[in-house]
């Protein structure tokens, strides 16, 4: 299983949030922290403010900050929003697929793959506040 560009960095913007959450940050800010492109994390922003993951401000004092708290955002949940398709194969197209069991290993192997991110919260990834603040080049983690 491979997630795309799109779901790691939203998954990163969601951390670099969680790390200071009492502060609005900058998409400026955070692609300078994770050396990604500012143009890439305006569209990931924009698809976690519909999911409402984050809440934007315009203007000066304006960025983005969390819109739930980071116990409440389940991994799990935030690879299904970001994710186009979790097919692992197009098996649909495959003329063997009524008779072939690889259909049914896979979806049983992304079910399991699943479970497991879905035990995770985005509390529990900033475990490490501190640290993470430090790699970040947060001044403080709240």
């Amino acid at each position: 299983m491979r997630l795309t560009r799109h779901t790691d960095y939203a998954l990163r913007v969601l951390t670099h949030l969680a790390v200071h959450p009492q502060n609005f940050s900058s998409i400026a800010e955070i692609s300078a922290a994770f050396g990604i492109s500012q143009n890439h994390l305006m569209k990931v922003v924009q698809r976690l403010a519909a999911l409402g993951y984050v809440e934007t401000t315009r203007g000066r004092n304006g960025g983005l900050r969390l819109a739930r708290d980071p116990g409440d955002i389940r991994v799990g949940s935030v690879v299904r929003e970001t994710e186009e398709s979790l097919d692992l194969v197009d098996c649909g197209s495959c003329v063997i697929a009524p008779a072939c069991g690889l259909t049914g290993a896979l979806d049983e192997a992304l079910a399991a793959f699943m479970a497991v991110l879905d035990r995770y919260t985005l509390a529990d990834l900033i475990g490490r506040r501190k640290r993470l603040a430090s790699l970040l080049g947060l001044r403080e983690a709240r």
